[in-house]
């Protein structure tokens, strides 16, 4: 079976062989750890089945994740970064008053994305080519809530929730429209999945209200999400934080598949709301993954898998490294417990 078609078993609860389970890299750790990090790749291809012989750590890193530096993405949106190879985020908003929301203007997803142009033939031979190795094709949505809070600014988005000002429904439109067009684009490059990004939740509950989620972002999530459904794509949401407070308004808008932070929904959490419900890739406890022990690690993902693994599927393992003093022996030791505990 192939990597794509065991993950569509495992989304859509129809028995995969084993369960899908990967391992994040980020461009900080990649400069970090270089041929360390890269030995580690190639002695678990089960885990990176992307490795083709050699990674390249030559590449200069893209403005917004350089330290020190300013860069103004196509939304209008000044970013800064304090470390190399990290995103960094957003320190000037173009909707940080109201009064310019009347000439702002989106990009054309047609011709820019968020930080450059698009080259969509290039997009589509990168998908076909991924569908000929038996890998997945996922599209990319782009962001949605965090979208907002880049444009508006995150104290006052958040002030604008709770005063119910009456400029929010046009910049929910705004975001709406331009989110329409790009995935008009994507389903006809013909994708197993479109992927969204939306972080809503802090590690203790929603950043807004369930109920101001359900009156100004469940319609906008359900016609978004329900378009790919209906083209035959899969819709993975990602998005960190607590959100098991919506978890069924997720499932109501037609999400396929959340990775639910373990740390921040605890494994009761996840077992209860997610379990035989919705596809759950959860991301392991990334906070504590330089503290914790070889052992420790270990224990984590066994207790994840011996609790929300069906025959059916609806599991799927995730690690994110984004700190480089993680020790390496815990990189690989992630590595081994995902390959000795998902994999017949």
């Amino acid at each position: 079976m192939t990597e794509r078609e065991n993950w569509l078993r495992t989304v859509e609860f129809r028995h995969p062989e084993w369960i899908p389970c990967a391992v994040g890299l980020s461009m900080l750790n990649q400069k970090a750890w270089r041929t360390d990090l890269e030995r580690i790749v190639r002695d678990h291809p089960r885990i990176f089945p992307w490795y083709t012989g050699t990674m390249d750590f030559s590449y200069e890193l893209p403005p917004a994740n350089r330290a020190g530096e300013h860069y103004r993405d196509n939304w209008g949106c000044l970013w800064y970064s304090l470390h190399d190879g990290l995103e960094g985020q957003v320190v000037e908003n173009p909707l940080a008053d109201w009064t310019a929301l009347d000439s702002y203007v989106a990009p054309d997803p047609l011709t820019q994305s968020e930080r450059g142009g698009r080259d969509w033939e290039q997009t589509r031979r990168d998908l076909e080519e991924r569908k000929r190795r038996g890998l997945l094709a996922v599209g990319d949505g782009e962001r949605l809530f965090d979208r907002l809070y880049f444009i508006r600014g995150f104290e006052s988005l958040l002030m604008d929730f709770a005063a119910n000002a009456p400029e929010l429904p046009r910049l929910i439109a705004l975001l709406e429209d331009y989110e329409t067009r790009l995935i008009r684009i994507v389903l006809d490059l013909g994708v197993d999945a479109v992927t969204f990004h939306t972080d809503i939740g802090t590690q203790n509950a929603l950043m807004i209200s369930p109920d101001q989620f359900r009156r100004y972002l469940k319609p906008m999530f359900r016609r978004l999400f329900q378009a790919c459904r209906s083209a035959g794509a899969h819709v993975h949401l990602s998005s960190d934080g607590k959100l098991l407070a919506i978890v069924d308004d997720l499932i109501e808008c037609g999400v396929s598949m959340h990775d639910p932070q373990l740390r921040a929904n605890t494994l009761e959490g996840i077992v209860r709301s997610y379990r035989g419900k919705l596809c759950a890739a959860i991301d392991l406890d990334r906070q504590g993954f330089p503290f914790l022990t070889p052992a420790q690690l270990r224990d984590q993902i066994t207790e994840v898998v011996d609790r929300m693994a069906l025959p059916e599927g609806g599991l799927i393992l995730s690690a994110g490294l984004f700190d480089d003093h993680i020790p390496l022996r815990n990189v690989e030791a992630i590595c081994e417990a995902m390959e000795d505990l998902c994999f017949p």
